[in-house]
């Protein structure tokens, strides 16, 4: 969803008012100084990895906030103050951020899209049928590509500590890989009739690929109709027809239309953190998924557990 003009042309008159929100902390609890690049992220997820490859070089911080939907996310005025001063916008790209495009262009920052270089997979149905699944990042593989593109943006932008940069990204590369090895070890032990994935939304594309996962979804993208009649009915056939144990939903989603699902078919549904997937916002600081890394274990244990459950009888 973009905002209108009536509203950019609102937000733009009140943005030279707002203070710019307080600097965050580098990954390993210092804080840059007040005059270090501007780096600006479209969400939490890329605003913890960068702060694992800037270190304590460059000021990095997230637009949208803990727990905050990135689909449908509407830009405030103070969105607007920190676009004006970033030096550099890290976005996902693919098509995710489709409300900032027109937010930043008067933003005379470079803009760099994370997910160049993944090998894409496009979306199967709905009003985006056939366009780039964004969400790249939830495949550890990928999230080192990002990586990559992050070591190349700072570099280019303060050239003086490119080697620090390139150092912290192979560290934080190699933390991707256990991630990724591990995951791909513990779900490779699932039976075949155990390997169907069942998401409110198509957001684990990437996941189930590196996985050898079968996926099903309510809906392809949050942006679009969630919880259809249709597209309940449609998942529910599916789900019955696979005999999957356990259903799951996102974070930041409503999890109705799911509920109905499982209680159509008997599958297991949890609404808390033994059973809710995280996607597009980490959590607070002291919740279950305050990094990428925890993001990524999470999910894969959650998942892994669900599917080696009993069905409810």
């Amino acid at each position: 969803m973009r905002p209108s003009a009536p509203l950019l042309r609102s937000v733009a008159a009140l943005a030279v008012a707002l203070a710019v929100p307080p600097l965050s902390a580098c990954a390993d609890g210092s804080t840059p100084s007040g005059d270090s690049p501007l780096v600006l992220t479209t969400f939490t997820v890329l605003e913890d990895m960068a702060e694992n490859v800037a270190g304590d070089h460059l000021r990095v911080e997230s637009i949208t906030k803990p727990g905050a939907e990135i689909h449908n996310y509407e830009p405030t005025p103070s969105d607007l103050t920190e676009a004006a001063k970033a030096d550099l916008i890290l976005n996902n790209g693919l098509g995710l951020e489709r409300w900032f495009e027109k937010f930043t262009s008067d933003s005379d920052a470079t803009r760099v899209d994370l997910s160049e270089g993944v090998e894409v997979i496009d979306i199967r149905g709905g009003d985006y049928n056939g366009t780039p699944n964004p969400h790249a990042w939830m495949s550890p593989r990928n999230g080192q590509i990002y990586v990559d593109n992050m070591v190349q943006a700072f570099s280019e932008l303060d050239p003086a500590n490119s080697s620090d940069y390139e150092n912290n990204g192979k560290e934080y590369k190699k933390k991707l890989a256990d991630v990724g090895s591990t995951l791909d070890t513990e779900l490779s032990v699932l039976p075949r009739d155990q390997r169907t994935l069942v998401t409110c939304e198509g957001a684990f594309s990437y996941l189930a690929r590196d996985a050898s996962l079968n996926e099903l979804y309510l809906w392809p993208v949050n942006a679009e109709s969630e919880g259809t009649p249709q597209q309940i009915a449609t998942l529910e056939d599916e789900v019955r027809a696979s005999g999957v144990p356990m259903v799951f939903c996102e974070s930041t989603v409503n999890t109705n239309a799911m509920q109905q699902v499982a209680e159509a078919t008997g599958a297991n549904f949890r609404t808390n953190d033994e059973g809710m997937l995280y996607v597009d916002s980490l959590s607070a600081s002291d919740g279950p998924v305050p990094t990428y890394l925890d993001l990524l274990r999470h999910d894969a244990d959650t998942i892994i557990a669900g599917l080696t459950a009993s069905k409810r009888d």
